[in-house]
C-alpha cells in the first residue's frame, strides 16, 4: 500500500481554499473575505487553521472558507465510528470546508467540504482516508440549475472512474437527510467518506477533482439568479428553510461533531451556520405555490441527469 504524502495533501487544501475565496470575491464584486488564524488548544493535542469569512457582499450575506490542520492523542468518536479498532489512537486531520450563503433567496446555499485523515493504528502502520463532497440547497428550485450542479459534479467523478458519481450522489443524499422532519436537506450532490483504495495518488486525485469543480458547479447558478428580482415574501421563506440547514448541522453533520469532540475552535467550526434564521410553528406552504414546489419537486431524491 503506498504511503500517504501528508505534506502534498495540506499545500493542495492551502491553495485550494485561496482560489475558493479569490472566485467568491470576484463574483461578490464588493466584500471581500477577512482571515482570521488560530491555534487549537484544546483535545489533547494542537495544530490550528485559518478562518476566512465574508459577511454583507452584494451577492453573498456570508460565506466561510476555513482551513484547518490538527492532531491530537486520541481519535475523536465521531471520526473512529466507522473504524473501532482505532478508538484512543493518535492522529492528524486536516481538510477545507466552505459554506455560502447568499442574499438573494433564488441563489441557493451551497457547502463544499475535502479532508484527510491519518492516524496511527495499533499495529504501528498509519491507516488513512480521504472523505468530503459538495452539495445544493436552493430555496426555490430551478430544474436547469439542478442538472447543471450535478452534470458537473458527474464530471469531477468521471475524471477519477465513471462508476465513482452514482455511488457518491446516493451516499449524498442518504447523508443530506434530515431525518426528524423525514425531509432532504437540499437536492444533493456527492459525499464520500472512509475513503482509501490503497492508491494514494490517485484518491488524493479524486479529492482534487472535487475540490475544483466546486466553483465550476456553483457559480453558473450565481450569475443566472443573483439579479432575480425579491421581496419579504421569497426572504422569509428563506430565512425558515435555513432552520433546517442549523437543524442538520448541530443535530447530524460529523464535520461539526468531530470539530467540537477534538477540541477545535467553535467560531471557526460554526461558521456554517446562516447569520440570519427564523423557525414558524407548523407552518405549511401553501398548496400549488412556487415555496410548495420545492417540498414537491425538488427536495425528493431523484436522478437529475436520467434524461
Amino acid at each position: 500500500m503506498m504511503q500517504p504524502d501528508l505534506e502534498q495533501v495540506l499545500q493542495y487544501l492551502k491553495t485550494l481554499q485561496a482560489e475558493i475565496c479569490k472566485q467568491l470575491e470576484e463574483a461578490d464584486g464588493g466584500a471581500v473575505f477577512a482571515a482570521d488564524t488560530w491555534e487549537r488548544d484544546g483535545g489533547g493535542g494542537g495544530g490550528g487553521g485559518l478562518t476566512q469569512i465574508l459577511r454583507d457582499g452584494q451577492v453573498f450575506e456570508q460565506a466561510g472558507v476555513g482551513f484547518s490542520h490538527v492532531y491530537g492523542d486520541q481519535l475523536p468518536p465521531s471520526a473512529s465510528r466507522l473504524r473501532p479498532e482505532l478508538a484512543g489512537c493518535s492522529f492528524q486531520a486536516t481538510g477545507v470546508s466552505t459554506v455560502i450563503h447568499p442574499l438573494n433567496p433564488y441563489v441557493p446555499t451551497a457547502h463544499c467540504n475535502v479532508r484527510f485523515f491519518i492516524a496511527a493504528s495499533p499495529g504501528g502502520l498509519p491507516v488513512w482516508w480521504f472523505g468530503g463532497g459538495f452539495d445544493l440547497t436552493p430555496y426555490y428550485g430551478f430544474r436547469e440549475d439542478a442538472v447543471e450542479w450535478h452534470r458537473t459534479a458527474r464530471k469531477a467523478c468521471d475524471a477519477i472512474g465513471e462508476d465513482l458519481y452514482p455511488q457518491f450522489k446516493k451516499n449524498c443524499d442518504k447523508y443530506f437527510f434530515i431525518r426528524h422532519r423525514n425531509e432532504a436537506r437540499g437536492i444533493g450532490g456527492l459525499f464520500f467518506d472512509d475513503y482509501n483504495t490503497g492508491d494514494f495518488e490517485q484518491d488524493l486525485r479524486l479529492l482534487q477533482s472535487v475540490g475544483n469543480h466546486f466553483m465550476q458547479a456553483y457559480l453558473p447558478i450565481v450569475a443566472r439568479r443573483r439579479d432575480h428580482d425579491f421581496g419579504e415574501r421569497e426572504r422569509s421563506f428563506q430565512q425558515y428553510r435555513r432552520g433546517r440547514y442549523v437543524e442538520f448541522n448541530l443535530v447530524y453533520d460529523r464535520g461539526t461533531l468531530f470539530g467540537l469532540q477534538s477540541g477545535g475552535r467553535t467560531e471557526s467550526i460554526l461558521m456554517s451556520l446562516p447569520p440570519w434564521v427564523r423557525w414558524e410553528y407548523g407552518w405549511h406552504p401553501e398548496p400549488g405555490s412556487p415555496e410548495e414546489r420545492l417540498y414537491t419537486d425538488f427536495l425528493p431524491a431523484r436522478d437529475w441527469l436520467a434524461s
